[in-house]
């Protein structure tokens, strides 16, 4: 069994990366690991079933809700942005919109958080590098924000599900950590960010205009990503119960920094376990959510944005990557071991 578990995750961590067909076609990919670790353990059976068909319901509504409100009011969206970038100084409109988009993404989803991110940035005065810099923080803050909620991010429905807590556990075991996250994010921003008399192109909110097959398109996706994260990690539970409830929670933290690479609902589907004390699951889920920012395929809101605006892969690790291992020094020393 344990061979079988490890060929999967091997699968789970290397295919993604090295084919370009499954990248594509990540939520059916998972689905389908998902369903073979479930099986290689013997956990597949219809409870574990029924369970990991209920637990996308509630984010897939959220998703396909929030799309459809983006789509039908994406014109006045834009124009009230306008209108309060008019309202406010710059610089205040700056830290604000990185630390509200954060705190709304936990109730709008991280997805459609996203979407409003590109909006914004595609009405700022900017130059290429201060809007890099802008949508890398949108992210972080989009990132960590979401997770407050199970259904703001596949990363926090799973880690839920997986624990059986309720709604309100993620907002007091990481709340006051992600919220003060997201209020240096939006001050830091303040301090980067500067107006300019030259907007060097981004691509037009018009181009990015989604049609109502895109909408249900991704809403079924998101069903399927999230139900395969969840066999999968049921899935993975005796591998989990064998070689990571032994480790210090330290080592957890700076280890889950692959999910830079790797989508970090992912790695939260493998990690967490009802038997992990508080202290343990609040290591690994910081340190998947703070280093997920750090390049592109670390976490939704970074995937959509990147290819929203046309940022490279190079372009987003030169500011995401030193702003990440900074914030992940700065966590490990004031939170982890403090």
């Amino acid at each position: 069994m344990m061979i079988g578990l490890m060929a999967i995750l091997l699968l789970v961590l290397l295919l993604p990366l090295l084919s370009r067909p499954v990248e594509s076609n990540l939520e059916i990919f998972m689905f389908a690991m998902g369903v073979s670790a479930a099986s290689v353990s013997g956990v597949m059976n219809p409870p574990i079933f029924v369970k990991a068909a209920t637990d996308p319901i509630k984010i897939t509504i959220a998703v396909l809700t929030a799309g459809l409100l983006f789509k039908w009011f994406q014109k006045p969206l834009h124009w009230g942005i306008s209108r309060v970038i008019q309202a406010l100084s710059f610089k205040l409109f700056i830290a604000l919109a990185i630390t509200v988009l954060g705190i709304l993404s936990s109730m709008i989803t991280a997805i459609i958080a996203a979407l409003i991110l590109v909006v914004i940035v595609q009405s700022l005065p900017l130059d290429r590098q201060s809007s890099i810099r802008f949508v890398i923080l949108g992210c972080f803050s989009i990132g960590l924000g979401a997770a407050l909620s199970p259904i703001g991010e596949p990363l926090s429905t799973i880690a839920i599900s997986k624990l059986g807590e309720d709604f309100f556990f993620l907002m007091r075991l990481v709340g006051p950590e992600i919220i003060a996250a997201l209020v240096i994010f939006g001050g830091i921003a303040a301090l980067l960010i500067r107006k300019s008399d030259v907007k060097e192109g981004l691509n037009s909110p018009v181009s990015n205009r989604e049609s109502y097959d895109e909408i249900i398109s991704r809403s079924i996706k998101v069903y399927f990503f999230v139900m395969g994260l969840t066999l999968l990690g049921e899935g993975f539970e005796p591998m989990i119960n064998e070689y990571f409830l032994g480790l210090d929670y330290s080592v957890m933290y700076w280890i889950n920094m692959i999910s830079a690479i790797l989508d970090n609902a992912t790695l939260t589907a493998a990690e967490v376990s009802p038997a992990m004390d508080d202290v343990t699951i609040k290591s690994i889920l910081l340190g998947l959510l703070i280093s997920g920012g750090m390049l592109i395929p670390g976490n939704i809101p970074n995937i959509i944005a990147a290819s929203k605006l046309g940022i490279t892969s190079k372009e987003w690790a030169l500011f995401g990557v030193p702003f990440g291992l900074l914030l992940m020094a700065v966590y490990f020393f004031a939170v982890i071991v403090r």
